[in-house]
């Protein structure tokens, strides 16, 4: 039976209590940091006045790094059933060799 917890996280100096298996904490509360790690470095570099600003340029830049992974992953798994396919045909044409 998985227990729930309850935790209270801090995100852009406002907390937000949530109901979580103990299984998502850890994960959760390193994408907290990550998060406010992010605003950090947005305000310091650029001339952000709201809140809302900077939250949406994390989200836009933890969606991109996600899509990017999921690109990355798509074009390793085409390159891993290319070299399949030739090791594939490779066996084959030597078990054509091999039979007669």
């Amino acid at each position: 039976m998985n227990e729930k917890l309850k935790i209270k996280l801090s995100i852009a100096d406002r907390v937000y209590p949530l109901t979580v298996e103990t299984s998502q904490e850890e994960g959760l509360r390193s994408a907290s940091k990550k998060i406010d790690m992010m605003i950090k470095q947005f305000e310091e570099n650029y001339a952000v006045r709201d809140k809302q600003d900077v939250l949406a340029m994390c989200a836009l830049q933890f969606a991109s790094q996600l899509e990017q992974k999921q690109i990355d992953n798509a074009i390793d798994g085409k390159q891993t059933i290319e070299r399949i396919r030739k090791i594939n045909d490779a066996l084959l044409g030597y078990l054509e060799k091999t039979k007669g």
